[in-house]
């Protein structure tokens, strides 16, 4: 790439990264994430600076970690958990780009320090690693800013890309994409999930590239091994059998709905997490439930008794799945398909919709008969009616937990490849 296309495409980055960033400003007025957002960056740097990382004794060593949202944090959670048992003196900065991950997350024990990740820009880079000092920093899968990684890169700190996925599509291969080419040139190693992401990159003359698998399997094998204790849920499914519907969408709750008042479904009961438990979403769901309902919040408090329970809380979806005989994941008829990993863990089949192609380990559950693609209420009703066959649902629970138990393993090549960077500074 010229130097003259390199400005232009450095010029286009800013002027998209500047507008989308006021979008967020003026969405903020009717929209609560974007409000959240705006709101948690007020005083982004009062902050960072009442934190005095750059304080610090020069001995003492600092991991940078950056998320764009719950999922990444996630994936890189048994990373910090590993290194943070191993190393207990070692400092940690947890950073996050959207308010579903922070707000979360923000009392997260094992990082010394929470933050918001101040919007890219070439300043609030260059005051951000001046504040920070990072010795090391790892970003998540899908997060790349120009101006953070160009910095890292020029001011020599080892910066390492985890559990990436890569396809022929993205921006980095394309003939306008030298802009995104030089983002992962910035990175020390690119450790990614599969070889066809590496073959992919070295063909565009990236070799830094390792295949560590999706540190996400050793999260969900590590929940499965010790879900949360939800007596009350456990009461509400009694003898039944037990669809989870996870992360929904509207669109899949209008296809699931009349499988709750189905009579071919007489015999199962119904958990139904949506994605988004805003009070408008979840007073759009009660509207147009055609079955008597029990709130997750109201479990235990005397309601009449129903085969349909609603989530109105987060962050208990993983380990609900530990009830399940069949897991429904949402967002295959929006965005894509929300996580497929969890429900694999506790060893169910997963039904979802058609756009699950951008992730490796649900194209791998379709193809070998772990998971299965619906198109509509139809086909839904088709795939739940053969599921209700327990020998072919136990040979698709066993095949979700072979795929578990083969793919972990990745946080150990993570942490080895942290250490070949940190092992010196961190036994000084």
């Amino acid at each position: 790439m010229s130097n003259g296309q390199n400005c232009f495409q450095l010029w286009l980055y800013n002027c998209v990264t500047q507008v989308y960033f006021l979008g967020i400003r003026i969405a903020s007025a009717w929209n609560e994430k974007a409000r959240k957002w705006v709101k948690g960056r007020v005083a982004v740097w009062d902050d960072l600076s009442a934190l005095q990382l750059s304080q610090r004794p020069d001995n003492q060593r600092l991991l940078w970690m950056h998320c764009a949202s719950l999922g990444e944090f996630e994936q890189g959670r048994p990373f910090l958990e590993a290194i943070r048992n191993k190393y207990p003196n070692i400092q940690i900065l947890l950073t996050f780009f959207s308010p579903s991950g922070y707000e979360i997350r923000k009392d997260y024990p094992v990082a010394n320090w929470v933050a918001y990740l101040p919007a890219d820009s070439a300043s609030n880079a260059n005051k951000f690693l001046k504040m920070v000092r990072p010795d090391l920093v790892l970003f998540v899968k899908y997060e790349f800013w120009y101006h953070y990684l160009t910095q890292l890169k020029e001011n020599g700190i080892p910066c390492l890309l985890i559990s990436a996925i890569f396809r022929p599509s993205q921006a980095f291969f394309k003939w306008y994409g030298g802009l995104h080419r030089s983002m992962l040139g910035a990175f020390s190693n690119i450790l990614v999930q599969d070889e066809a992401s590496k073959d992919l990159l070295s063909q565009n003359g990236l070799y830094k590239v390792g295949v560590v698998g999706d540190t996400r399997v050793d999260r969900v094998a590590e929940i499965a091994a010790n879900p949360i204790d939800l007596p009350l849920v456990k009461d509400f499914c009694g003898d039944h059998k037990i669809l989870v519907c996870g992360s929904t969408w509207p669109l899949d709750e209008k296809i699931l709905s009349p499988i709750f008042s189905s009579p071919f479904f007489e015999d199962w009961k119904f958990i139904l997490a949506p994605h988004d438990i805003q009070s408008a979403h979840l007073k759009e769901i009660a509207s147009k439930l055609l079955v008597p309902f029990t709130w997750f919040s109201k479990l235990g408090a005397g309601h009449e008794p129903s085969r349909l329970l609603v989530v109105d809380t987060i962050g208990l979806l993983s380990s609900i799945y530990q009830f399940g005989h069949v897991a429904y994941i949402g967002g295959g008829f929006e965005q894509g398909v929300h996580n497929t990993l969890e429900p694999a863990a506790f060893g169910l089949p997963i039904v979802f919709g058609p756009k699950f192609q951008k992730f490796g380990e649900a194209r791998w559950m379709v193809a070998n008969g772990a998971a299965f693609e619906v198109r509509d209420g139809k086909s839904l009703f088709e795939v739940l009616i053969t599921l209700e066959n327990p020998e072919f649902r136990m040979s698709a629970a066993q095949t979700s937990r072979d795929f578990i138990h083969r793919n972990k393993g990745g946080t150990k090549k993570v942490l080895a490849m942290a250490e070949v960077i940190l092992f010196r500074q961190l036994n000084q």
